[in-house]
């Protein structure tokens, strides 16, 4: 498949919280470079809920440092991010990486101890690969419906199929 390199993720796991410490630890990974809307919020929630909250105040526990890097405008990643007091980077314009890229920078990140967490293969799964990070893909909390997200949806189905093929291959 065609540029499979940069769309097939590291995990799909059920929801963000399921992207624990103790995963992350096996890992090596010290800093998540998350997408807001349909990975740890609806596109309706201006602040993060309760469990997104209760799962931010766990990674900080931890030591993991978490970063929101948002296709959305600032505006919507600044509302987002200001209660749990984290950096934010909004109009990110993934699957390009240069927002990312000054992210991961500014965090003092390096690819390997990274991980890009999203809903999108198309946007966050390739951006995270293209920087060199570990990629954990979950399902839209609430996706969209238009003809665009159907297309889109569509586009990493295969993928997304292929990933699921390689778990069962390996008995996971």
């Amino acid at each position: 498949m065609i540029f499979e390199k940069w769309l097939l993720p590291d995990e799909v796991l059920p929801d963000f919280r399921h992207v624990t410490p103790e995963v992350l630890r096996e890992r090596g990974i010290r800093f998540i470079f998350s997408d807001i809307d349909n990975t740890l919020a609806t596109y309706d929630d201006p602040t993060p809920p309760p469990d997104t909250v209760r799962w931010f105040r766990d990674m900080e526990a931890a030591g993991i440092d978490v970063i929101f890097v948002s296709n959305n405008d600032r505006e919507r990643a600044e509302v987002f991010a200001e209660p749990l007091g984290c950096p934010w980077y909004g109009k990110a314009k993934k699957p390009l990486i240069r927002t990312l890229r000054r992210a991961m920078k500014d965090a003092g990140a390096e690819a390997g101890e990274s991980l890009l967490l999203g809903d999108q293969l198309l946007t966050d799964g390739a951006a995270g690969k293209r920087c060199g990070m570990t990629v954990f893909i979950v399902p839209p909390i609430k996706d969209k419906t238009t003809l665009f997200w159907r297309i889109k949806r569509r586009i990493e189905r295969p993928y997304m199929e292929k990933f699921a093929r390689s778990r069962r291959t390996r008995g996971e």
